[in-house]
């Protein structure tokens, strides 16, 4: 009997850091899905100022709304935009410094995708290893 106490004890803590690494996994997910989403919404908006680019002023243009809906509207100034900076508050710039600001964020997120992905990869690494360690003691201890 004491060879079977420290391998139920070993499974025991086996199973509790599986059920930590499982949970760190899925909070990792989620990170990377709400990151793919801004990479996502900053890249349209990126393709949206590439095309305002080219636009001058009172051009008519499709706007997008959400939902796959659009506003049909006319250009006044081609180069200024107002830039969200979070919590609310936003900024006129104008068009090249909005790009490069947009640009910047994008690459900040790109960064914190990989990050993320890093993470992930190295969590579900232990997953597999935890998972083979626990089959191997639920193995042994029939």
């Amino acid at each position: 009997m004491t060879q079977r106490a420290p391998a139920e004890e070993e499974l025991r803590k086996l199973s509790v850091e599986m059920r930590y690494l499982e949970q760190t996994a899925e909070a990792l997910q989620q990170r990377i899905t709400m990151v793919n989403a801004a990479i996502a919404d900053l890249t349209y908006a990126n393709a949206t100022l590439d095309g305002m680019e080219k636009e001058q002023e009172n051009a008519e243009m499709l706007v997008p709304i959400g939902g796959s809906s659009y506003v049909k509207v006319k250009l006044a100034d081609s180069n200024k935009v107002i830039v969200g900076l979070g919590s609310g508050v936003s900024v006129e710039k104008t068009l090249p410094d909005a790009k490069i600001d947009l640009k910047e964020r994008l690459d900040e997120l790109e960064k914190t995708m990989t990050s993320a992905q890093q993470q992930f990869s190295q969590v579900a690494e232990r997953i597999n290893i935890g998972r083979n360690r626990l089959e191997t003691l639920l193995a042994s201890a029939r």
